[in-house]
């Protein structure tokens, strides 16, 4: 087979996975939501040991165990895995607080914002330059901030929280990505957080009561599945940005906030007063601001390779 065809297929496989990981995500509120009873709490404690027991699974079907025990014994990526599970924990907790308390549009504005403080991470942490138009977009997010903090009356503290914390993942994820496989990664990550939800489910069962079997079958299954909703989006992320562009990915990834909107909007009829509607606005002028600057870079022609 021509190795340009080859080519064209792995694309179009990654495209493939990007979307159904964008997808996924962008429908998770749907699934949060019918999870009530169940409060925040009790649901992120079961989607952490549920997410390693699934992990497990496929690190014994895949054969994996060797590369996790190889990064197990790496003190350096053990840690370096534990800080990414803090601050998929903070992601996790935050988005389904959000889910569960009428705030679906508030968390799909954070992953709005998400591109611009992956940018904006690149500056401060990897001391990176920026071009005009990239700090353009910066600005007009700030903007859009501010916009819905004056109009609106209150810090739009879900989506802060989720932008930067996920922003932060991924920049720990990028450090270690060539070292850690997605599957032995995600499960070290849980690893490391099973203590933190045995003792949510603790308090859960000392105060308001854990809901597992006690809501009904459905109720039951739907729990029973929160490691799988959340490991299979990861493990097609991972699976579509090996094959595709780093820009393919980065208008990609607008998907699942968008179906977060809409779902925030149409379907749980969550409030859009006309301040709101002005900060996406401003927000989705930034979006589109530092994709046209991605695309154009993308295309610029690279200089040659020096010879040695």
């Amino acid at each position: 087979m021509p190795a340009n065809r080859r080519r064209i297929g792995s694309d179009g496989a990654g495209v493939i996975f990007s979307l159904s990981a964008y997808g996924l995500w962008g429908v998770l509120p749907l699934y949060f939501v019918l999870l009530a009873p169940s409060g925040p709490w009790e649901v992120v404690a079961w989607r952490v040991l549920l997410s390693l027991v699934f992990c497990a699974l496929l690190l014994t079907v895949a054969r994996g165990w060797g590369r996790f025990l190889a990064v197990l014994r790496s003190p350096r990526l053990a840690l370096t895995m534990g800080v990414a599970g803090l601050l998929i924990y903070v992601n996790w907790q935050t988005f389904l607080a959000a889910a569960l308390t009428e705030h679906v549009i508030e968390a799909s504005l954070g992953y709005f914002i998400n591109p611009i403080m992956t940018v904006l991470l690149a500056v401060l942490v990897l001391h990176e330059r920026l071009r005009p138009l990239q700090w353009t977009a910066i600005g007009l997010a700030l903007l859009a901030v501010v916009v819905i903090v004056v109009g609106y009356g209150a810090v739009p503290w879900y989506a802060l929280i989720l932008s930067i914390s996920f922003g932060v993942y991924g920049l720990v994820k990028k450090k270690t990505g060539a070292d850690v496989d997605a599957v032995s990664g995600l499960a070290l990550e849980t690893l490391w957080l099973v203590p933190v939800a045995a003792v949510q489910l603790a308090i859960v069962a000392s105060t308001t009561g854990v809901t597992m079997g006690t809501a009904g079958p459905l109720h039951t299954v739907l729990l029973l599945s929160a490691g799988v909703v959340t490991a299979v989006p990861l493990l097609l992320f991972a699976a579509g940005a090996r094959r595709v562009s780093l820009t393919t990915v980065g208008l990609l990834q607008f998907i699942a906030p968008i179906l977060q909107f809409v779902i925030g909007a149409a379907v749980l009829h969550e409030p859009m007063p006309l301040e709101r509607w002005i900060g996406f606005a401003i927000v989705w002028l930034a979006l589109a601001v530092l994709t046209a600057d991605q695309v154009r870079h993308a295309r610029r022609p690279r200089p040659p390779v020096p010879l040695a």
